[in-house]
C-alpha cells in the first residue's frame, strides 16, 4: 500500500487543480498567516477588555474567519461553526460571558505557546468546560497559529482520513480529533519527503479524497491501521483522563483563590473603598462576570511613579485606596508560596508613603496559621513585624463577612478578625 500512496501523492502534487497547487502553493497563503494571527490576537483582546460583544456578525472573530474561509476551497465554510445559532443558542460564546473568556483564554494560550505540550493542553482545557457547539472546527484557527503542530479540520478531511486509512473518525469531538492528529502525523513523517513539515499539505491531500477528487488505495484485507485508530483515540482518552484529574485539583485551588478575591473586593466596596485587583487577575472569571469589575483600571500616580516597585505593587491581590492612597493591601496564599506574598506586601510597606497604610494582611486557609508564624520567624523578615502585617483566617472571614459589609466601617470590621503575628 505503501508504493500506491506515494503514487497517490506524485499525482496529486501535479493536478493543477488539485490543493497542493491551488492552495498550497499559492502566494497569498503565505502571507495570509501573519494577518490571521493578527486578527486572532484582536480577539483576545476584545475578549479580555469586555468589547468583544454578544453577536456574531460584525466581531473580531467574523473578520478572522472571514480571512480563512477565503483560503480557497479547502476552508469554504469554515466559518459556518462560529455562525450564531439562536434557535441552539451554539456556539455558547456570544451570550455567555465565562464561556467567551475561557474561549479567550483559549486562544491566548495557543497564540503564547511555542511547544507542542502547550497546545494540547490548552484544547484539553477547553474540552473540560463542555462549550455547547465549540468543537475541532477551532482548529482551523490552531493551524494558522502552529502549522507544523495542528492539522486543520472539516468533514472533507475526516473522510478522506477514514478512507486512507481504514479509522472511524467522528465529527465535533476534541479526542476523535486529536487521536487522527496522532495518525497524521505519523503518515506526515513516513511520507515527509513528498509533503512537507506544514501540515497543510497532508490535509490537503486528505481534502481531495474526502471530496472524492481522488480514491484512496484499496487497503489488505489484514490491515491493522483501523487497530492503530483504535489504539491512538485510547490513547488519547487516557491522557485526557489523567490531565482532568490533576487540572480538577488546580482549578479547585485557582477557583478558591478566586473566590476569596472576590469576597474582599465586594467587602471593600461595601464599606466605601476603591479597589485594585492584582493586573495578573483582573480578568479571571468571577459569578457572572469578571474579578476586575468595577475596580480601578490605572493604579494611582502616586504609586505609578515608583518606577519598578509599581510593577511587584500591581501584582498585590487586592489593594483598598482612598481617594488615591492605599489603606490596606491583601495577599491570598491559598496554596502558593506564603513568602512571595510578604514580599509584595513589603515593598509596599517600605516604598515612600507606604508607613502610613494602616492594613496589611496575610488572607490564607485556617490551618496555614502555622505556615505563616514560621515564615515570619525566619531571619529575612525580622522587620516584618514593625510593618504590623496580620493574618486574616478564611474561616473567619467567610462566616463574618455578610455582617462585616453591613455593620463596619474603614477597618474596623477586618482589624476585629484579624490575628497578630
Amino acid at each position: 500500500m505503501t508504493n500506491s500512496i506515494t503514487t497517490l501523492i506524485e499525482h496529486w502534487k501535479k493536478d493543477p487543480n488539485g490543493v497542493y497547487r491551488s492552495w498550497f502553493l499559492w502566494e497569498e497563503r503565505i502571507k495570509n498567516f501573519g494577518s490571521i494571527r493578527r486578527g486572532v490576537s484582536k480577539v483576545i483582546e476584545e475578549i479580555e477588555t469586555n468589547k468583544f460583544g454578544n453577536t456574531y456578525r460584525g466581531s473580531s472573530l467574523e473578520t478572522v474567519l472571514g480571512a480563512i474561509a477565503e483560503q480557497k476551497q479547502i476552508f469554504k465554510g469554515a466559518d459556518h461553526a462560529f455562525v450564531w445559532k439562536p434557535k441552539l443558542r451554539i456556539p455558547d460564546i456570544y451570550e455567555n460571558p465565562e464561556n467567551q473568556m475561557e474561549f479567550g483564554r483559549f486562544l491566548k494560550s495557543c497564540i503564547k505557546c511555542t511547544a507542542c505540550d502547550g497546545i494540547l493542553e490548552a484544547v484539553r482545557k477547553l474540552d473540560q468546560k463542555k462549550i455547547k457547539g465549540l468543537g475541532p472546527a477551532a482548529a482551523n484557527l490552531m493551524y494558522f497559529l502552529h502549522p507544523t503542530h495542528m492539522p486543520p479540520f472539516n468533514t472533507a478531511i475526516v473522510k478522506g482520513y477514514n478512507a486512507l486509512t481504514g479509522s472511524r473518525v467522528k465529527l465535533g469531538k476534541w479526542p476523535e480529533y486529536l487521536a487522527m492528529r496522532e495518525g497524521i502525523l505519523r503518515l506526515n513523517e513516513e511520507y515527509r519527503g513528498l509533503l512537507s513539515d506544514d501540515l497543510g499539505a497532508i490535509a490537503g491531500l486528505l481534502f481531495d479524497i474526502g471530496t472524492g477528487r481522488y480514491s484512496a488505495p484499496a487497503q489488505n484485507a489484514d490491515s491493522t491501521q483501523l487497530k492503530q485508530w483504535e489504539d491512538d483515540l485510547k490513547k488519547i482518552r487516557e491522557e485526557n483522563a489523567a490531565f482532568q484529574k490533576t487540572s480538577k485539583k488546580s482549578e479547585e485551588g485557582e477557583r478558591t483563590h478566586t473566590e476569596i478575591q472576590g469576597w474582599l473586593r465586594d467587602l471593600g466596596i461595601k464599606l466605601g473603598f476603591e479597589i485594585w485587583i492584582a493586573v495578573n487577575d483582573k480578568n479571571r472569571s468571577c459569578g457572572s462576570g469578571r474579578l476586575g469589575d468595577g475596580c480601578l483600571s490605572e493604579l494611582p500616580d502616586s504609586i505609578k511613579s515608583l518606577g519598578a516597585v509599581a510593577e511587584v505593587i500591581s501584582r498585590i491581590d487586592i489593594l483598598w485606596l482612598k481617594s488615591g492612597s492605599v489603606v490596606a493591601a491583601f495577599e491570598v496564599e491559598h496554596t502558593t508560596s506564603i513568602y512571595s506574598g510578604i514580599l509584595r506586601l513589603c515593598d509596599l510597606a517600605l516604598c515612600e508613603g507606604g508607613r502610613a497604610i494602616k492594613g496589611l494582611y496575610l488572607v490564607a486557609p485556617d490551618e496555614r496559621e502555622e505556615d505563616v508564624r514560621q515564615q515570619l520567624a525566619r531571619p529575612a523578615f525580622q522587620s516584618v513585624s514593625s510593618l504590623g502585617v496580620k493574618y486574616l483566617p478564611y474561616g473567619e472571614f467567610e462566616k463574618n463577612r455578610e455582617s462585616m459589609s453591613r455593620f463596619g466601617e474603614g477597618l474596623k470590621a477586618i482589624e476585629a478578625i484579624a490575628r497578630r503575628l
